[in-house]
């Protein structure tokens, strides 16, 4: 079959890979009809992410139709057509039956290599270094999906590719941060970060009540697209987001924080920026934090802070004095997808959401190599792409 390849540092491949097979009864094979570039799959592209070996199948947003099941998969038949959520989860862990399911303590293959850098696994991802086990991803014809009897989505007939895809990772992920920040009617939420998880952050904000939702970024088609769901921006290339951020609240600071960006934060010529980038080269850092900087200044005190924006490794220089005495709540984590599934295809299905007004760029899966330099130079107005085999 075919698949994107990761092979290095802004080197991914389209290239024949041996076919996925069964190898547990759990098992289901998915031939895949649309998957998506995430910007999380960015900092794969870009070289942040240690555990990567050449040849491994990238993606981690797919969607598809069964094409064979193990004989212990009681869940999905052959023809069903589901969503596969990002995070692999065995449904029986004690994690997995808090609803905590990115941090399953069964599905990570590489689990004690990743007890040694993190202090304890993640949950297996798909498509994402072997700290997270090593599994091949879905940006590709097929995929085996273990642990198949318990995350996969099935599609109600009548709903297209598009409107249900994100449930895999976008779409939980932005309502998951605004749900961390336990929204009161009388709060401003700002959200660093206009991508794709910062688009349905700020619809999931409003969704759930927040009075105000203020969207930072400095690309116009992003930021327009974030207006259009009612939001207010701040374009940090034109005007100092602290400041504008303490004008609109009165000089108090928004109530909520969400950090839409991660690892990658992008800020011009401010001093931090230089910093960053400079200990990165000497290899004394591996995240840029800015954004994480600038939330714990800015935050109302006794505010929350929801980081669903992914770091990797070691950032420097945060301001913890600040965040201790304000009395400041930090929730993070990659997103327990199917805690939320079921609330957010209803909401699809009643026509309360619509998640593909995000998609800009669809095109065919050999065309991957280049929508990665597309969607990472941010080339066209792209702010999401949709490949199918």
């Amino acid at each position: 079959m075919k698949a994107l390849c990761w092979h290095g540092r802004h080197d991914v491949r389209y290239e024949t890979v041996p076919d996925p097979r069964i190898e547990d009864a759990r098992d289901a094979i998915v031939k895949v009809s649309s998957c998506a570039i995430c910007g999380s799959d960015l900092h794969l592209f870009d070289g942040f992410m240690p555990g990567m070996e050449k040849g491994d199948v990238l993606g981690h947003e797919f969607m598809g139709e069964v094409v064979e099941v193990g004989a212990g998969n009681k869940k999905l038949a052959v023809g069903d057509r589901v969503v596969v959520p990002f995070t692999i989860c065995c449904g029986e862990c004690e994690q997995c039956r808090r609803g905590n399911t990115s941090v399953c303590e069964r599905t990570n293959r590489n689990k004690a290599l990743a007890d040694k850098v993190f202090g304890h696994a993640t949950a297996g991802l798909f498509g994402y270094t072997r700290l997270a086990g090593g599994y091949a991803g879905g940006q590709a014809e097929y995929v085996r999906v273990p642990f198949a009897d318990v995350a996969p989505v099935k599609v109600p007939r009548g709903l297209s590719d598009e409107q249900v895809l994100f449930l895999g990772d976008i779409l939980p992920t932005g309502w998951q941060a605004a749900a961390h920040c336990e929204i009161e009617p009388t709060d401003t939420v700002a959200i660093w970060g206009a991508g794709p998880v910062g688009q349905f952050a700020a619809r999931s904000a409003l969704l759930l009540g927040a009075r105000e939702v203020v969207v930072i970024d400095r690309l116009p088609d992003r930021l327009s697209m974030a207006r259009a769901c009612g939001a207010l921006t701040i374009n940090f290339d034109r005007e100092s987001v602290v400041e504008r951020l303490n004008e609109l609240t009165g000089g108090k600071g928004p109530h909520k924080c969400i950090d839409a960006v991660g690892l990658e934060s992008h800020v011009g010529s401010t001093f931090d920026t230089f910093y960053d980038r400079a200990k990165q080269a000497l290899m004394a850092e591996t995240d840029r934090p800015h954004v994480l900087r600038e939330m714990i200044y800015v935050c109302r005190p006794a505010g929350v802070l929801s980081i669903a924006g992914v770091y990797g490794g070691l950032v420097d220089k945060i301001p913890f004095g600040a965040l201790m005495n304000k009395g400041l709540t930090v929730r993070t984590g990659q997103t327990h997808v199917n805690r939320w599934t079921d609330d957010l295809l209803r909401r699809i299905e009643e026509g309360e959401i619509d998640p593909s007004f995000v998609v800009t760029h669809r095109e065919a899966l050999a065309d991957g190599p280049r929508m990665y330099r597309t969607f990472r130079e941010k080339l066209q107005g792209c702010i999401k792409v949709v490949l199918r085999p």
